[in-house]
């Protein structure tokens, strides 16, 4: 029987950051996770390169059906804090597309700092090993933890999960945290695929699928009125439907039977400039719209219009050519699911942990963080410096 003030089931990013957290502030700790090879979504994350965090990371930055939650943590634990963190390992790092910030070299650089300082504070590792069971005991005040494992029973006065969602089921992603989190009466928001790529129905989806591999920049709009997400990224076509940074974003906020609006011309008066390029105009539609669009796309979208002189055409259909080009309403009608998914939507209902500790406010000592609880940030980093100020924020309350 081996006993420990901290029991963190899941190393990866939350995990071990919070593991290592505690345990360098005098807790003994042991890191128990199912996995062979540590940390695999650090790994293949960016590239290989680890998008670890974002320069600019706010509040808003993240969905949850309790938004004020994920406040308390990322104030306290900043992406600077982090890049600090990175210097001190000597770990090169760069800045991309809007504050995107990745490694150098290396996604394992990543994870060969968050192993090192796990070791400083003495974690003890148990890797692959398979949690079986974990009861709760209570008795004149004080709180155990059973881990019953496959290396056997593990006993812990907290309990932190850090297991993630269920993305990427392929590396071994489960739905174990949210098992726990139901066992002991937490309730959860209901789980979905998130930073996604969306499907179409086939038979209406067949003329675009032969777009596949085409890509441009537009907005991307999802939700009502004034309550509508808009993103200004890339969007790639595919067989199946719509991929690329733009429709990741907003698959988040997407929600089932609504439709999706595409700006193909974003930041033009597109209906102002076909009807200036008329006057006096030879060129004909297909060539008008190349100079915006990768041709394929262009002449995909006009079919036998393409030939069109705009001199020709009419300015109410010039007109209605711009208004379905700049507002492109599509339903989809799913997502890749979580095969293809960078994270999972939904999770542990944060109303019923406490903020700074990430306890829940019902089961003394335990504890849940990273991407297992309903805080689901954007791409571009923004998932990472939450598992990094989740793990931070209950490692120090430990």
């Amino acid at each position: 029987m081996q006993q420990f003030d901290v029991a963190v089931i899941g190393a990866g990013a939350a995990g071990m950051m919070c593991a290592a957290v505690a345990a360098q502030r005098g807790r003994s700790v042991v890191l128990i996770d199912h996995a062979s090879k540590l940390a695999e979504k650090i790994r293949i994350s960016g590239g290989g390169r680890c998008n670890f965090t974002n320069r600019q990371v706010l509040p808003e930055n993240f969905i949850s059906a309790n938004p004020h939650f994920c406040k308390s943590a990322l104030a306290s634990y900043t992406p600077q804090d982090f890049i600090d963190l990175m210097r001190r390992h000597d770990i090169a790092w760069h800045e991309k597309h809007k504050g995107q910030l990745f490694c150098d070299d290396s996604s394992e650089s990543i994870i060969e700092m968050l192993r090192v300082e796990c070791d400083q504070g003495g974690v003890q590792w148990r890797m692959p090993c398979e949690v079986k069971e974990v009861l709760r005991e209570e008795s004149a005040g004080v709180t155990v933890f059973t881990v019953n494992t496959s290396v056997g029973p593990i006993l812990a006065s907290n309990l932190v999960v850090a297991t993630g969602g269920l993305a990427i089921p392929q590396l071994g992603a489960t739905d174990f945290g949210l098992k726990l989190a139901r066992q002991f009466g937490l309730k959860v928001i209901e789980p979905r695929p998130a930073l996604v790529p969306l499907t179409f129905d086939a038979e209406a989806w067949a003329p675009f699928g032969e777009l596949a591999g085409v890509a441009l920049q537009a907005t991307v709009s999802a939700g009502p009125g004034r309550r509508a997400q808009h993103f200004l990224e890339d969007v790639l076509f595919t067989h199946r439907g719509l991929s690329g940074p733009g429709i990741l974003q907003i698959s988040s906020y997407w929600q089932p039977g609504e439709a999706i609006v595409l700006d193909l011309a974003p930041g033009q008066d597109l209906s102002a400039k076909l009807l200036e390029s008329k006057v006096g105009g030879k060129q004909q539609l297909g060539t008008v719209l190349s100079s915006l669009w990768p041709k394929r796309l262009a002449e995909q979208w006009l079919g036998e219009q393409a030939t069109t002189r705009l001199a020709d055409a009419p300015d109410r259909i010039l007109k209605d050519l711009a208004q379905r080009i700049q507002a492109w309403a599509l339903v989809p009608s799913g997502t890749a699911g979580y095969k293809k998914a960078e994270v999972m939507r939904g999770g542990v209902d944060t109303r019923g942990l406490d903020q700074r500790s990430m306890q829940a406010r019902n089961v003394p000592g335990l504890h849940f963080i990273g991407e297992t609880v309903d805080v689901t940030g954007w791409l571009g980093g923004y998932n990472f410096q939450w598992a990094w100020a989740s793990g931070v924020a209950c490692g120090r309350s430990l």
